[in-house]
């Protein structure tokens, strides 16, 4: 009776909810929300889709998607703090974008970690576009990442109206 009437919100704010959603979801700033849009206009094919292919195949969130972590902050972390080989080199970039073929590993001195001290015993519920040994703790990277395997949560086209005005 007496409580606050929300208005509707309009199709802009919407718009900027779903790109914050992203924002917040796999921890990045605005540039690099726009950068993404940018690459993701570039590239052929579905805009909305190609923006979310390019979160997915972030490091720091196939680090997270194959259970190497439990959060994606904890994620972001952990390679920057150097726990990672990617092909055979050190990385603490977690922006980086895996490609097909790409073979990623736990660096070594990190392997007895109590981190990774139980990650044998998981099931694997990595998607089929990444090849998981979580006894080895490494991963392959088969393919790109297909519409399935991207968030579901996200309405992609919202956030290409919003980047398109």
């Amino acid at each position: 009776m007496h409580g606050a009437k929300f208005a509707k919100k309009s199709e802009y704010g919407r718009q900027l909810e779903e790109k914050q959603k992203v924002r917040y979801l796999f921890g990045v700033s605005e540039k690099q929300t726009a950068s993404y849009m940018r690459k993701a206009v570039s590239q052929p094919g579905d805009t909305g889709q190609n923006f979310l292919r390019l979160f997915e195949r972030r490091l720091d969130n196939v680090i997270y998607v194959v259970q190497l972590a439990v959060t994606r902050p904890q994620a972001r972390q952990m390679v920057t703090h150097g726990h990672f080989k990617l092909n055979g080199r050190r990385v603490d970039i977690p922006s980086i974008l895996v490609r097909p073929g790409d073979k990623i590993e736990v660096v070594a001195k990190f392997k007895k970690s109590p981190l990774y001290a139980d990650l044998d015993k998981l099931k694997d519920y990595s998607p089929k576009w990444l090849k998981v040994d979580l006894k080895n703790l490494s991963l392959e990277v088969l393919a790109l990442p297909e519409q399935d395997d991207l968030e579901k949560s996200i309405n992609s086209q919202l956030i290409v109206e919003f980047y398109s005005r």
